[in-house]
């Protein structure tokens, strides 16, 4: 069965509505689509059959829409329960959340606003109290949505100026901190407020003569940006 981390809590918005859906409800809906059962799901989980019927009713009351459906069988068996096209896209929405956080453990968290889409370009802009940048168009989002921007500790560039390439967003920052970790020296460079961080060899840090206080520049591609919808 697929799990989650004990804690970890996705934050689902259907039409308006939200609701914070922890471990154990995401957990409830993974053992109903692989069992086809309520009673098999809740066992799965280790709680009663009724604390599970109480999150599937937390969950349909919170957003107003049904994720589960059941039917009932006949004298020889046949009945029960399964996803609703709405619980399906809740359960496949949060496995894609879980999937990219387990991809990039380490990764620069950015909450930002869609300021601007460019359908030509397939790209959208989205924007901080203190910076813009360039990210993958999604076509489920519009103008004026609340987004979780990440990026991968390893796929951002540093740079002591800016650099005409493929690469579509770059910004300014301050190096504040530098660690040694293993074979690569992690950098954290503030920018506009926000702390973003990028991996580096020791043999780069050398070449750029880089340490704590300098003014550097740092790039990454629009492709190597992820969102969520907040």
């Amino acid at each position: 069965m697929t799990d989650v981390s004990a804690g970890v809590e996705y934050k689902i918005n259907v039409d308006g509505n939200s609701f914070l859906l922890d471990s154990k409800k995401y957990n409830l809906l993974v053992s109903i689509l692989e069992t086809g059962s309520l009673t098999a799901a809740a066992k799965e989980i280790n709680v009663s059959y009724r604390t599970a019927l109480n999150y599937i009713d937390k969950i349909e009351s919170s957003l107003d829409v049904k994720v589960v459906s059941t039917t009932k069988g006949g004298k020889g068996g046949g009945g029960g329960t399964s996803l609703t096209d709405e619980g399906y896209s809740i359960l496949k929405e949060c496995k894609k959340i879980n999937a990219i956080m387990e991809l990039h453990k380490d990764v620069n968290e950015i909450e930002a606003t869609i300021v601007d889409i460019n359908d030509a370009k397939g790209v959208m802009t989205i924007k901080n109290e203190e910076f813009e940048i360039n990210a993958p168009l999604n076509r489920n989002y519009k103008i004026g949505d609340e987004i979780l921007a990440l990026i991968s500790y390893d796929n951002i560039f540093l740079m002591l100026e800016p650099q005409t390439s493929s690469i579509r967003n770059i910004l300014k920052g301050q190096i504040v901190e530098m660690r040694l970790e293993g074979e690569i020296i992690r950098v954290k460079i503030n920018v506009g407020g926000v702390t973003l961080c990028c991996d580096i060899t020791v043999s780069a840090e050398k070449e750029l003569s880089l340490n704590i206080g300098k003014e550097v520049y740092i790039g990454f591609k629009a492709m190597s940006v992820a969102t969520l919808k907040l």
